[in-house]
């Protein structure tokens, strides 16, 4: 899920949606407006699941989407080549994948509490919570 916003709202911290991919904003540039023309944006997003570096350059009334954090927690049902984790609140069992973070992934285990988050239809695992 996402929701429209204008690109010269944004400010650096801010997730956006480019090429259908959730970015957090990591630079960004406002020019004046000039004699001929609307004022500029220029942002520098890296990819929230990829870790690739987008850029976007557009007037600063276009309309962008703004992905949707779903920030929620379960607790890890089995850990394979992938992470089973049980939602909480639903108790539907979620596929995701393991962590890069090798700090978070070493913590994983049967019956941990963990915080995800969903963006977008796709999942990612940012905490794990002391027993």
């Amino acid at each position: 899920m996402s929701k429209p916003a204008e690109l010269g709202s944004l400010k650096v911290g801010h997730n956006i949606v480019i090429d259908g991919e959730p970015c957090r904003i990591v630079e960004l540039e406002k020019s004046k407006p000039g004699k001929h023309g609307s004022a500029k944006v220029r942002l520098v997003a890296i990819g929230i699941f990829d870790k690739v570096k987008r850029t976007m350059v557009g007037p600063a009334d276009t309309k962008v989407e703004v992905p949707i954090v779903e920030k929620r927690s379960g607790q890890v049902v089995s850990v394979g080549d992938t992470v089973s984790v049980m939602d909480n609140e639903t108790y539907e069992i979620v596929e995701m994948p393991i962590p890069e973070d090798e700090s978070l992934a070493s913590k994983l285990e049967p019956g941990s509490s963990v915080e995800y988050w969903r963006i977008l239809g796709r999942y990612m695992i940012v905490n794990v919570k002391p027993a």
